[in-house]
């Protein structure tokens, strides 16, 4: 975890315990977390005798901390209440805000100005350096934020797939939408995005195995068969139904919503 302070310099988020606490404040966005909350995060169900003057040490490192990368110390600051603390940034931004954010403005792009969508979405997308928190999320409140920011990642994916493949980008994309889909083997959407890259570059029989190895996946894993669209879509390339021809007016994936 790295904050890049007032004067342009990164500093990264050192001790385990503080990183933590930093999360559970930055995620819960300015509302106030209860003290019960934030020991859950630091220490689990592990909570350690005089828990409360441990807490109290911990924020005072954080305060501590703040004051030395921050140079206006208005700016960012935590605030003790009786049941909590909280976190004001002011100024601060946190670039899982401006993420969602870009993903939000891409989505109103994307049918009448589809090239500034896909920019939008590769710069939001390229604020990503690994996993949220580095994999290491702490309790409940973090493991929830991270999975929420996740989704919202793969769900941006998944429109830069569409409209890259709107474009007729199909031969580009391989690469990514391959990756994508092997690392979330189970997400259906980007087995019918590679499906359909594969078949609109002339390779029929690949787009075709995906589909086989993606239902016995699903099958061995989860005991389910594909969906209805994805089943539509097998039978579409089978068939070379023209309706998966690139055309640049039509919705993506059509044969598959």
């Amino acid at each position: 975890m790295r904050v890049r302070a007032s004067d342009g310099l990164l500093h990264e988020v050192s001790g385990l315990s503080k990183r933590v606490l930093l999360q559970a404040l930055l995620v819960s966005e300015g509302r106030t977390v209860s003290h019960a909350a934030l020991m859950e995060e630091v220490w689990g169900e592990r909570i350690p005798a005089g828990v409360v003057n441990a807490l109290q040490a911990h924020v005072s490192r954080v305060r501590k901390w703040l004051r030395t990368i921050d140079r206006d110390r208005d700016s960012t600051r935590l605030v003790s209440y009786a049941h909590g603390y909280q976190l004001v940034l002011e100024n601060a931004r946190l670039d899982a805000a401006d993420f969602q954010r870009d993903v939000a403005e891409a989505a109103r792009l994307r049918e009448h100005a589809p090239e500034r969508a896909t920019r939008t979405l590769r710069s939001a997308l390229a604020l990503w350096r690994g996993p949220v928190f580095g994999g290491r999320s702490g309790g409940l409140l973090c493991e929830c934020a991270a999975t929420r920011i996740n989704e919202v990642r793969l769900q941006a994916l998944e429109s830069l797939f569409d409209a890259e493949l709107a474009m007729g980008r199909h031969a580009l994309l391989l690469g990514e939408l391959y990756q994508a889909h092997m690392e979330n083997p189970l997400r259906e959407r980007f087995c019918a995005q590679l499906m359909l890259a594969f078949y609109r570059s002339g390779r029929q029989a690949e787009a075709l195995a995906v589909y086989r190895r993606m239902r016995d996946r699903l099958g061995d894993e989860l005991g389910l068969d594909p969906t209805l669209e994805l089943r539509v879509l097998e039978h579409r390339i089978l068939t070379h139904a023209p309706e998966l021809r690139v055309a640049r007016q039509q919705t993506t994936l059509s044969a598959v919503s």
